[in-house]
């Protein structure tokens, strides 16, 4: 049963996020949801069931308690999932199929992490997370290889290719200038992204997201009791979730430049949510750019662009903020942080923000914006999850 319509965000937290070093989780926990509580009119006790995500650590308990000791609500559901990067994604579409099963009239969906605490050095070699399938190779590593293919198989030289993807560096440096909350606030040219220290050929150190402490948190409600919270509920159009049995990388035929998650979970969102040209029905989009070449994949596997033609909308500027349809507007993953298990609901705040035109700084409100596109992408990679999000019913 699709849930289009049938449910809605109406009100949404989320903290600074970057090197935390003054906040553990709950502090965490408590600054994204006391933003959200606020914004949808509604105390703890008004929550029915939590559903929350975190990327690949217990945070000091198990299941639910965190949350549970952090907001000191009892005698409720909490469902705790870990999906990769994906985890905050899989918490709110979790909280939609609650509410739009008629179980529950007010959920809360909540993702953090506390990367910098760890010592947690970003996505390492050694083994995997099958013994099986894999020795894990670095997620630098793998998405080197995607970027190194697709210049291949599309003609462009190795200069040329770096090049390329470097500007979507620029792109989102810029647009994280114009984000109180995002983790980093600094411009960098061109020439700094090409001359910055390699990590894995062609992805030197600005074509990689860093590793951020944050949280965010959503409420969510039956549509028909929406205007009760908020003037300005945000609806859900659509989801869509898609994870491989196996390593994508392993299987026979893998193309090394796009991934069948990312085709499937957008095809699926877009079905629910009557979308036919999402290049051009979309208003805007948070996607997963852990790595300059990730984002560039996705304007493909997602129907943003034509195959092979990501490199023409990149040099025209067409996903910059002034162009035909702006990515990753808030700076993205590169430049607002990826505290993994909050990334999926920090993007879809962003979303959420800019379709009631209540974004943080007016310079990147997007004129006009009705609707948006919110994706993570994880594992292995294997996992993408997508929500679409709307301010009027149709």
């Amino acid at each position: 049963m699709a849930i289009k319509d049938q449910v809605a965000i109406v009100g949404m937290g989320c903290t600074k996020f970057g090197e935390r070093w003054d906040s553990g989780i709950p502090d965490l926990i408590i600054e994204a949801a006391y933003e959200a509580f606020a914004d949808a009119h509604v105390a703890p006790e008004d929550i029915q069931a939590v559903f929350f995500g975190q990327g690949n650590q217990p945070a000091g308990g198990t299941g639910g308690t965190p949350v549970a000791d952090a907001l000191k609500i009892t005698g409720i559901p909490m469902m705790r999932n870990e999906n990769f990067c994906t985890s905050g994604h899989v918490a709110l579409i979790q909280a939609c199929m609650a509410v739009a099963s008629g179980e529950f009239d007010v959920v809360m969906a909540l993702g953090v992490e506390k990367l910098k605490d760890t010592g947690f050095g970003g996505l390492g070699a050694g083994r995997g997370w099958s013994p099986v399938y894999e020795t894990r190779r670095t997620g630098p590593g793998s998405f080197a290889m995607i970027a190194s293919r697709y210049f291949e198989k599309y003609g462009l030289s190795p200069d040329e290719g770096k090049r390329l993807i470097g500007q979507i560096a620029v792109k989102n440096h810029h647009n994280g200038m114009f984000a109180p909350k995002a983790h980093f606030h600094r411009e960098v040219t061109i020439e700094e992204v090409l001359k910055a220290p390699m990590i894995a050929y062609p992805l030197g150190l600005l074509d990689c997201c860093g590793n951020s402490d944050g949280g965010a948190a959503a409420i969510i409600t039956r549509t028909d009791l929406a205007e009760k919270y908020t003037d300005a509920p945000i609806l859900v159009k659509g989801w869509g979730m898609a994870v491989d049995s196996m390593l994508s990388q392993s299987r026979p035929h893998f193309e090394w430049t796009g991934f069948e998650a990312l085709r499937k979970s957008s095809a699926m969102a877009y079905e629910m949510a009557g979308i036919t040209n999402p290049r051009e029905e979309l208003d805007l989009a948070e996607v997963h750019d852990c790595f300059t070449s990730t984002e560039m994949i996705i304007y493909e596997d997602f129907g943003l662009s034509a195959p092979g033609k990501a490199a023409d909308d990149i040099r025209s500027g067409f996903f910059e903020r002034d162009g035909g349809l702006p990515i990753n507007i808030d700076g993205g993953l590169k430049c607002f942080g990826h505290p993994v298990g909050a990334s999926g609901i920090r993007m879809t705040y962003e979303i959420y923000k800019q379709l009631q035109h209540r974004v943080d700084n007016p310079a990147r409100q997007v004129a006009g914006a009705k609707l948006g596109l919110s994706h993570t992408f994880g594992g292995s990679p294997q996992a993408s999850a997508v929500l679409v999000l709307g301010s009027e019913k149709n």
